[in-house]
């Protein structure tokens, strides 16, 4: 590693911010210290996650689909951008956590191997916070005749970039935009380096697919870059992500689906392959051919960030070619027969929405102490419990449990048993109003687009019977996660009298109600104008503000018995719960921060 000394300082040849590092201090990702004239990791051969993913959760799309790589994650980050989607990994949980497992590259490797992984993939977090243990991975795995790639913002450095190539295989190319404006409020200077490194990759044989996020207001940007990588290959896979506005990202930003489905056809006049991500329901996960249009792969939501192969596609031949029209096709790798399957809460981003659950419990018991909600992380980590979190979420009677379960892990039984009776309270008041009902309503839950059915199990779903209707998802079979598409004609059949709309991944009303007339579809909530979103995200599932949507919902279902004052409530929620007022404007898609305003105490 190329190290450039100036008296006692060192400059850091990591990443292009380039830090100057006095003796005995840190750079800014405080990941390396300048120790007795060395750039040293703080943190070397320390992992957060080792686990087996299908290569489609990175995301990467055009690399042996179906793939099982070993995911690797450690913690921290070279960047600080704001509204990140891993912020409970990369700035939250501390680097040098018990929970994080110290393995030598051997036995990472060995780990990839016994799970009949084809490869390693560095994910979540970016491989330029823990370099040098990224580097020695790389360097084992290629021994053994793995397969070796990362996602990551690509801000190395020349030095950098040529000390990992020989071994890099594939990268997800994270561009945070096309001004240096982008790159200085994320800590860098310009985003000159990516597109030198992007470049590089390219004349190496690196398979490169890029993914920038659309905001709102970046149409125009989108487009350049766009322009951008099409003088470098045109081939190259470009992924769109949907702004998700989370921890401090203002709400006003995030573009509905229909509209970056929109930007996407006009990206096609660039590039040949343009995906939507963060947009359930969109069919633009699929690849289509470049030259006749047939759906070579087809593939549905999965998750933030994240895809998933489903039946339907024809399937590139032997020579990865389309079987149509024989148009070569950009991808690296032949199909692999069986698609992983991961768990709850495994592989890609699903993981740091499990611990953003968890923070949202301890938020609304008062808690605001980083080292608390780090505590809390580990006793679920170390117990290996993720499976038994993700069941417990999913019922309002077990969710009650893990409140108190965490009032009592952090001695703050006090605070949880006021939550935990504040809510057991509503449910019993609508519980009781659910005596004088003679009929229940049938009722539907989609999630981003109408034919994306979330699984019948849920809490959203739940919350839907303990409001009095009936649960029609539960008719629907099937796997996905959150839920899977099924057709209009599926959803005909089922005639829903109300539809609900997820909190999450939301979609605008009229654009449900456009989608129908669309698709030459109607069922009983559309012709009675009953399809209904919440006044304010994460309203029915991953916070304990559950409670506020299930009073909207039993308003919605039986409003002759109830009339909760839903504006009044959350405002006494929040009162009561965040000790802040309660906003609607501020609430943006984030589970844990209740506001885009919420910040940890100093």
């Amino acid at each position: 590693m190329d190290r450039h000394k100036e008296g006692k300082s060192l400059i850091c040849h990591i990443c292009e911010r380039g830090c100057r590092i006095p003796e005995g201090k840190t750079g800014a990702c405080k990941m390396y210290s300048n120790k007795g004239g060395e750039i040293t990791g703080l943190f070397p051969d320390r992992y957060l996650i080792t686990i087996p993913i299908s290569i489609e959760t990175m995301p990467l799309l055009h690399f042996y689909p179906k793939g099982k790589f070993l995911q690797i994650s450690t913690a921290g980050c070279n960047f600080d951008c704001a509204g990140c989607i891993s912020t409970v990994i990369v700035k939250e949980m501390a680097p040098g956590s018990k929970i994080l497992r110290k393995l030598p590259p051997e036995e990472v490797v060995a780990k990839a191997i016994e799970n009949d992984c084809i490869g390693i993939a560095f994910l979540m977090n970016d491989p330029l916070a823990s370099f040098p243990t990224f580097v020695k991975v790389a360097r084992a795995a290629k021994k053994r005749g793995l397969l070796v790639g990362c996602s990551s913002n690509t801000y190395f450095t020349a030095t950098s970039l040529e000390e990992l190539i020989p071994y890099l295989d594939f990268i997800n190319v994270g561009i945070k935009g096309l001004s240096e404006r982008a790159y200085r409020e994320c800590g860098g200077s310009t985003p000159g380096p990516v597109f030198r490194n992007i470049k590089r990759m390219h004349e190496k044989g690196v398979h490169i697919e890029v993914s920038c996020i659309h905001y709102h207001d970046n149409r125009e940007e989108v487009l350049d870059l766009a322009r951008r990588l099409a003088e470098i290959a045109a081939d190259i896979p470009m992924q769109v992500m949907r702004f998700i506005p989370v921890e401090s990202a203002a709400p006003s930003r995030e573009p509905a689906i229909r509209e970056t489905e929109k930007l996407r056809a006009r990206l096609r006049k660039y590039l040949d392959y343009v995906y939507v991500f963060n947009s359930p329901g969109t069919e633009y996960l699929s690849t289509f051919c470049p030259g006749c249009g047939a759906v070579i792969y087809k593939r549905g939501f999965y998750g933030p960030m994240g895809a998933k192969l489903r039946p339907g596609g024809a399937g590139a031949d032997q020579n990865n070619s389309c079987p149509q029209c024989g148009r070569k096709l950009n991808f690296k790798g032949l199909e692999a027969e069986i698609a992983y399957q991961e768990g709850d809460f495994e592989g890609g981003y699903p993981f740091t929405r499990a611990l953003e659950m968890v923070e949202a419990i301890l938020f609304a018991m008062g808690v605001n102490d980083q080292t608390r909600v780090v505590r809390a992380w580990e006793e679920i980590l170390s117990r290996d419990a993720l499976p038994k979190l993700h069941r417990d979420l999913q019922n309002p009677g077990t969710y009650l449990g893990l409140i108190r379960f965490f009032g009592k892990l952090l001695q703050l039984e006090d605070e949880a048993e006021k939550l935990a009776v504040y809510m057991e309270a509503k449910i019993a008041e609508i519980k009781e109003g659910l005596s004088f009902v003679e009929r229940k309503p049938r009722v539907y839950y989609a999630m981003g687009k109408p034919h994306f059915c979330i699984k019948g199990e849920r809490l959203e779903n739940q919350l839907i019977e303990t409001a009095g209707g009936i649960n029609l998802n539960q008719e629907v079979s099937g796997s996905g996660r959150p839920g899977r598409e099924i057709t209009y004609e599926e959803l005909k059949s089922l005639n829903p009298e109300i539809i609900f709309i997820s909190s999450f991944m939301s979609s605008p009303v009229e654009d449900f109600y456009t989608e129908f007339s669309e698709a030459g579809l109607t069922v009983e909530a559309v012709r009675n104008k009953k399809i209904y979103s919440h006044p304010a995200a994460c309203w029915d599932f991953g916070s304990p503000r559950w409670i506020l949507g299930l009073m909207h919902i039993a308003n919605v279902l039986h409003p002759e018995v109830f009339c909760f004052d839903i504006i009044n409530e959350a405002q006494m929620f929040y009162r009561k719960f965040y000790r802040i007022d309660f906003d609607a404007s501020e609430i943006n898609r984030s589970f844990g921060k209740p506001s885009s305003r919420w910040h940890w105490k100093d």
